[in-house]
C-alpha cells in the first residue's frame, strides 16, 4: 500500500482529535515517515531527485488537506455530542433558592438594641484590637490586677491587646463626648478561656453607660428592670448582690428570676430561683477623672452583660459551642 493510501486510511479511522494529532506527528513531524523520505533525497541521482521531490510534496499536500477535513469532522462530532450532553429542558421547574435567616445571636442583639434605643440610648462601637490604656488603665485596673495576666488576656505586644471587654468603648466615649452620655457598646471580646459548654475565647458583650448630673443607683436599677421585663416578660424579677468591679463603686451582680421555674428553684437555676446575668454599678470617680469628667459635678452608672448568656437563657440552649459551629440542623430550629 502506498504512503498516500495508508495515510488516508489511518486518518479516516481516527476516533478523536488526540488520535488525529498523533497521526499528524507520525506522518509530518520531525521524525515522521514523509520527513524521513525527504531527508533521504540527498542519496538520489540528479534525474530522480525532482520526481521524488514533486511526489513527496503532492503527498504532503494531500495529507495536510485530509488532516484538516478530518479535524473539522471530529470537531463537529465532539461539539454535537457536548450539546446533546448539556441539553437543558427549559420546561423543567427551577430550584427555589434557599433563603438565609438571622443567626440567634443577631436576632437577640437586635432586640436588645431596640429596647435600649427606645430608652434613648445610642449605639457605639470601638476597635477590637485595643490599647492597654483603654482596656485597663482608663478603667481603674492597675498593672498588678489579675485580669492583666497573659493567662486571661491576649496580648499583641506590651501596649496592645485584644480587648477583653467592651468597657474600653465607654472610656473612649467619655474622653470624646461631654455629658450627658447614654450609650450601649455591643461587640466581640477576647479572653484566654478554654472552650467548654459555657466558655469561649471569643464571645460578645453589651456594655451600657449613662453619665449625667444626679445619676443614682436607683436610675441603674430602674433601667435594668425595664430592660429585663421587656426582654423576659413583666413577671421577670431582678436581684442585686454586692460585688466588686475596679471601674464601678458601688458594684453589684444582677440576677434575674429563673425563666424555667419562675423563682421556685429547679435544675437550671440549681435550686436558687435566680440566674446570674450581668454586672453593674456606679461609675468609679477615678474613671470619670481619667476620662476628663468632673466627678463632683457628674455621676453615672455602667453595666455589662454577655450576649451569649442572654441567648442561651432566651432559647433554652445548654451549650455555648452550638452557637459557633454553623450546624444548620441546630440553626434551623430558630
Amino acid at each position: 500500500m502506498s504512503m498516500k493510501k495508508k495515510a488516508e486510511a489511518a486518518l479516516l479511522a481516527a476516533h478523536d482529535l488526540n488520535e488525529l494529532e498523533e497521526l499528524r506527528i507520525g506522518l509530518l513531524g520531525k521524525k515522521g515517515e514523509l520527513t524521513a523520505i525527504l531527508r533521504g533525497m540527498g542519496g538520489l541521482s540528479a534525474e530522480e531527485r525532482p520526481l521524488i521531490g514533486q511526489l513527496a510534496n503532492e503527498v504532503r499536500a494531500f495529507i495536510e488537506s485530509e488532516l484538516e477535513k478530518q479535524k473539522n469532522i471530529l470537531m463537529s462530532a465532539a461539539r454535537k455530542e457536548k450539546l446533546q450532553a448539556e441539553t437543558l429542558d427549559v420546561t423543567m421547574g427551577g430550584r427555589t433558592p434557599r433563603l438565609g435567616k438571622l443567626h440567634p445571636l443577631t436576632t437577640v442583639l437586635n432586640e436588645v438594641k431596640d429596647i435600649f434605643i427606645g430608652m434613648g440610648f445610642s449605639i457605639v462601637e470601638g476597635p477590637e484590637v485595643e490599647y492597654d490604656y483603654f482596656n485597663f488603665e482608663a478603667l481603674n485596673i492597675p498593672a498588678d490586677h489579675p485580669a492583666r495576666d497573659t493567662q486571661d488576656t491576649f496580648y499583641i505586644n506590651d501596649n496592645v491587646v485584644l480587648r477583653s471587654q467592651t468597657s474600653s468603648v465607654q472610656a473612649r466615649v467619655m474622653q470624646n463626648q461631654e455629658p450627658p452620655i447614654r450609650v450601649i457598646a455591643p461587640g466581640r471580646v477576647y479572653r484566654s478561656d478554654a472552650v467548654d459548654a459555657t466558655h469561649s475565647p471569643v464571645f460578645h458583650q453589651i456594655e451600657g453607660l449613662v453619665v449625667d448630673k444626679g445619676i443614682t443607683m436607683g436610675d441603674l436599677k430602674g433601667t435594668l428592670e425595664i430592660f429585663m421585663k421587656t426582654l423576659y416578660g413583666e413577671d421577670a424579677v431582678l436581684r442585686f448582690r454586692p460585688h466588686h468591679f475596679p471601674f464601678t463603686e458601688p458594684s453589684a451582680e444582677v440576677d434575674v428570676s429563673c425563666f424555667v421555674c419562675g423563682g421556685k428553684g429547679c435544675r437550671v437555676c440549681k435550686g436558687e430561683g435566680f440566674i446570674e446575668l450581668l454586672g453593674a454599678g456606679m461609675v468609679h470617680p477615678r474613671v470619670l477623672e481619667r476620662c476628663g469628667i468632673d466627678p463632683s459635678v457628674y455621676s453615672g452608672f455602667a453595666f455589662g452583660l454577655g450576649l451569649e448568656r442572654i441567648v442561651m437563657r432566651r432559647m433554652s440552649i445548654d451549650d455555648m459551642r452550638l452557637l459557633y459551629e454553623n450546624d444548620l440542623r441546630f440553626l434551623n430550629q430558630f
